[in-house]
């Protein structure tokens, strides 16, 4: 597995700084199957290296070791097995594959999830927790079981803050007019960049390198840990600190196939990723500066934003997707 200098020098600090932490998590008690043998293949856009998948490795070790390795969970980062709208079409007819998604993409199946994508919802991690356990969120979790045969193993995992990557300073919205910046394909990021200044332009995150290369966008927008990644370091200037986005993943799969499992294993799926999900995200959240600077070292620079501005300019984006009065009442639920 290849991987940079720094990216050890990065792991290696965060192994030593976190011995003995909160991070580290061991194998439960054994689970019995039904004496088949199974397999659930993780399917991402991240790059290898991306902590994302150093958790769903780990997930693999445990529940191999759990059930005796009758169940198996292998890892397929830089989109290996296809783009994640392909890959979730496929868990929905049946094939042994876990989707990373969002809020965002789930918003095409179930319209009312995708508010957790819409720029500036949510102001941190902890947040967004408090409203996984709001009425709304729970009604969209079964709606997407029932209605459209995706289950959630779980949507904990926190990916960072999204910040704009340019060839140029942007310190208002103003300053993204003109300027074509990637973003996935749903319309709760699409709208955003857009209320946000900016024209959104849709391909996968793979892409993107080669992309700016070739003066096809002018940019993006991504966290610090995918940037760092994507080696975006090599052909954007500025970090634009805007964290418009406070980006939760979840992992899907499909119900087909979920159902075909012992139960047993399905409880062990859920307890896993979940568990999981807020390791990894913990660790995102200790790592975050250190990609930053890392990314620095490497010649970009940050640009500190008017953030007032754009989530003024945000509330566009609620208006245009019809979310605006139930964001309200999330933000009740919460007593926000």
């Amino acid at each position: 597995m290849r991987k940079t200098f720094c990216v050890l020098f990065v792991l290696g600090v965060f192994i030593l700084s976190s011995a003995g932490s909160s991070f580290a998590a061991s194998a439960g008690a054994p689970v019995e199957g039904d004496g088949r043998e199974y397999t659930l293949r993780v399917s991402t856009q991240l790059a290898d290296t991306d902590p994302f998948c150093d958790g769903f490795r780990a997930i693999g070790e445990r529940v191999a070791e759990r059930t005796g390795g009758k169940l198996k969970v292998l890892v397929y980062p830089s989109a290996q097995l296809g783009s994640d709208e392909d890959v979730i079409e496929q868990a929905i007819h049946g094939v042994n594959v876990a989707v990373v998604t969002d809020a965002g993409r789930m918003g095409n199946y179930v319209k009312d999830i995708s508010i957790a994508g819409v720029a500036y919802f949510a102001d941190d991690y902890d947040e967004l927790l408090k409203i996984q356990k709001t009425d709304h969120w729970k009604e969209c979790i079964s709606k997407l079981a029932d209605d459209n045969d995706i289950r959630i193993l779980s949507f904990n995992w926190f990916a960072g803050a999204r910040h704009f990557l340019t060839n140029k300073p942007v310190t208002k919205p103003e300053d993204l007019r003109g300027l074509r910046i990637r973003t996935p394909g749903a319309p709760a990021w699409s709208e955003s960049v857009r209320a946000l200044g900016a024209t959104p332009v849709t391909m996968g995150w793979t892409d993107v390198y080669t992309a700016v290369q070739q003066k096809a966008i002018d940019g993006c927008e991504g966290q610090h840990s995918a940037n760092w990644g994507a080696r975006l370091y090599e052909v954007l200037k500025y970090i634009n600190k805007t964290g418009h986005f406070q980006l939760l993943n979840g992992l899907m799969v499909g119900e087909r196939w979920f159902k075909s499992l012992p139960e047993s294993y399905q409880a062990l799926l859920i307890e896993e990723f979940e568990k999981q999900g807020e390791i990894t995200s913990r660790q995102v959240i200790e790592l975050a500066d250190q990609f930053e600077r890392q990314m620095v070292e490497q010649g970009m620079e940050v640009v500190e934003v008017d953030i007032e501005a754009f989530k003024k300019a945000s509330d566009a984006a609620y208006r245009t997707l019809g979310l605006t009065q139930q964001r309200q009442l999330i933000y009740d639920e919460i007593g926000k």
